[in-house]
């Protein structure tokens, strides 16, 4: 069962003042924390980015834009262009602003195989961008692009999805899933490890 994990790294970081993809915690850049911890459990890894950031990324991975029908239409757009040029069983999904990720998160996704998409939601949150979606959902979410139905959430309402519980995944689960929206976000002194 082909795997490919997908990186969501196009979005516009208004709060955060510049690209999160490559804001730096440690020695790494953000998006290198979402490409580790989909490595043990994907066959490829793609990143999906804005066309200004693509010659920044390293040359080794694989980067992408939106399909240009749906070019900047946000996180469904990213996850249907991945689907759009290469055909996998299963995407497994990450956004580029969660540096806490840990494999062993994905590891905890990966037996579900049924539903349309595994999604990940904590006690006092939803995260449908730590998740993953089986190729058949692939037309629907054509057709919600071609809609202009963007909202991830409305959409996942739309699909047999299994919301799995992320307090029973990591011990740290409001660390691990914890977007990063300013600079601010970070713990104090880990942006300098």
């Amino acid at each position: 069962m082909k795997t490919v994990g997908i990186v969501l790294a196009g979005g516009l970081s208004r709060r955060f003042g510049s690209p999160k993809a490559f804001a730096r915690m440690g020695n790494k850049y953000f998006y290198e924390y979402a490409t580790a911890a989909l490595a043990p459990h994907c066959d490829q890894i793609v990143i999906v980015t804005r066309p200004e950031h693509v010659e920044h990324f390293s040359n080794e991975l694989h980067v992408i834009t939106d399909d240009d029908r749906f070019t900047g239409l946000g996180p469904l757009a990213g996850i249907y262009s991945v689907m759009n040029i290469i055909a996998a069983k299963r995407y497994v999904i990450l956004p580029c602003d969660m540096p806490y990720i840990e494999a062993s998160v994905i590891e905890g996704l990966m037996p579900y195989r049924q539903e349309d998409v595994i999604a990940v939601k904590t006690s006092d949150t939803h995260h449908p961008l730590v998740s993953v979606w089986h190729w058949r959902v692939k037309e629907k979410l054509q057709q919600s692009l071609e809609q202009r139905r963007l909202s991830v959430m409305k959409f996942l309402k739309e699909v047999d999805i299994l919301w799995v519980d992320g307090d029973g995944l990591t011990k740290h689960a409001n660390k691990i899933f914890k977007n990063i929206n300013y600079e601010t976000d970070l713990e104090r002194g880990e942006e300098n490890e």
